[in-house]
């Protein structure tokens, strides 16, 4: 199965990613992930990604489909995947319908994880107490969600118009959200 996570920036999208990845017995590819792996190393790429995060923004189109293509080539990838943080723009999705028309390859659905902006707030607020984390101030996150707005959310009037998204409900504990998704998912 072949899937995109969407939602906005503190919705819960890792988490659910790598339930939904074990559940489904297929890699969860978090461009996040990938970018702060970089960060920590100090990489060319992750010195120009730090300095974008920092400043509120999204790194560009060009870095993040190249990432991502050469991610979606590995073998274990071959029998599905699940992508979180990506595709965010619409030039992203021709980019990924393009990677995947190479391969053969079909979107089986995308799951929007629906969850109100002040929820989201407090969540990031609270993971950077707790992480450690100085790209989550409020003034940063909120410059986030509206970039999310803007840039992400209509990603799902798109998936809409095709026929491939599912929304459930991203508020309330982990396992209840889990068990929602799983449902939903089922039902494709």
């Amino acid at each position: 199965m072949r899937l995109i996570i969407l939602g906005p920036p503190g919705a819960g999208k890792g988490t659910q990613a790598s339930r939904i990845a074990d559940h489904y017995g297929i890699p969860a590819i978090s461009t996040g992930d990938i970018f702060r792996a970089n960060i920590k190393e100090e990489t060319e790429l992750g010195l120009q990604v730090k300095e974008i995060l920092a400043s509120g923004g999204y790194v560009s189109d060009g870095i993040t489909n190249a990432i991502v293509e050469d991610r979606l080539a590995k073998p274990d990838c071959a029998s599905g995947f699940l992508l979180d943080g990506y595709p965010r723009t619409l030039a992203q999705v021709g980019a990924l319908d393009q990677m995947l028309a190479q391969q053969g390859a079909d979107l089986g659905a995308v799951l929007e994880l629906t969850v109100d902006d002040e929820v989201v707030v407090g969540r990031l607020l609270k993971r950077a107490e707790t992480e450690g984390r100085d790209d989550d101030t409020e003034d940063v996150v909120r410059d986030r969600m509206a970039i999310y707005h803007r840039e992400t959310r209509p990603l799902a009037t798109t998936y809409r118009d095709r026929g491939l998204l599912v929304s459930v409900d991203g508020d309330g504990a982990i396992d209840e959200v889990t068990e929602r998704v799983i449902d939903a998912l089922g039902r494709v």
